[in-house]
């Protein structure tokens, strides 16, 4: 492992990311805004609004963000603003962070919302897959978020992260090898056994990134994008919440 920005390409194996297949969702551009705020804060705002989209909207537990140490098609080091300016952005937009990884060269943030990603982790098919991984005191939040930081500095990819970032579970226990299902095809992620579920699930999340692209193009303020969005469940992913969380 070699820190942050390697833990992001092993996660692109459990994402797809750089697949050819037809079926993987794009996803709208931060480099199509990156010019248009004159401040630092709003710079990183609007990077962190669209990042987080999906989360705000109240679609996702969780996302997490790479920043690399270098300056960005803006002119600016998102890597240093977070430094100078994460902790406020984030305490305004409700959204908590736990750094899983930081090498100074790369940064490696979840982002979550304590309460879905409390809900999530409080679910009792989401503790036996986290149990069977390892976790001990599946029952306590942070520790949980602990035992998830020290995988990933360590020396593997822990592959059940796909849990904490609201992937479902049928879907991380067939990329883990836990359970007998066929890989259907490539979504956003890897998705085994029946597909429709999971495409729907990343049809709303690329509807959450949608609507905060055009949002951010339609010249919303990216600190107001942060502030404004939903805080309840998408009543998309509220309504196959259940079905999304079974293994089979």
């Amino acid at each position: 492992m070699s820190g942050a920005v390697g833990v992001k390409e092993d996660l692109s194996a459990v994402n797809g990311v750089g697949s050819s297949d037809s079926t993987r969702l794009s996803r709208a551009a931060w480099q199509d805004f990156a010019g248009l705020y004159p401040t630092d804060e709003e710079c990183l705002a609007s990077f962190l609004a669209l990042e987080l989209a999906e989360v705000l909207q109240g679609a996702k537990p969780a996302n997490l963000v790479c920043l690399a140490n270098k300056n960005r098609s803006c002119g600016r080091n998102l890597y240093l603003l977070w430094k100078e300016h994460g902790a406020v952005l984030l305490e305004q937009s409700g959204l908590k962070v736990r750094v899983l990884d930081d090498r100074g060269s790369s940064i490696l943030l979840l982002l979550y919302s304590q309460e879905a990603l409390g809900g999530l982790l409080a679910q009792k098919s989401v503790r036996i897959i986290l149990g069977k991984a390892g976790y001990r005191n599946v029952d306590e939040f942070d520790e949980v978020l602990d035992e998830l930081q020290t995988r990933v500095v360590g020396k593997g990819f822990p592959h059940e992260i796909g849990v904490f970032l609201g992937y479902p579970l049928k879907d991380v226990v067939g990329f883990m090898g836990w359970a007998q299902l066929a890989f259907t095809c490539q979504g956003p992620w890897k998705i085994f056994g029946k597909p429709e579920q999971s495409l729907r699930l990343a049809e709303c999340h690329r509807e959450c990134r949608s609507r905060m692209s055009s949002r951010l193009a339609a010249g919303c303020s990216p600190l107001d994008c942060l502030r404004n969005s939903s805080t309840t469940v998408a009543d998309s992913y509220l309504q196959e919440r259940a079905p999304f969380l079974a293994v089979s």
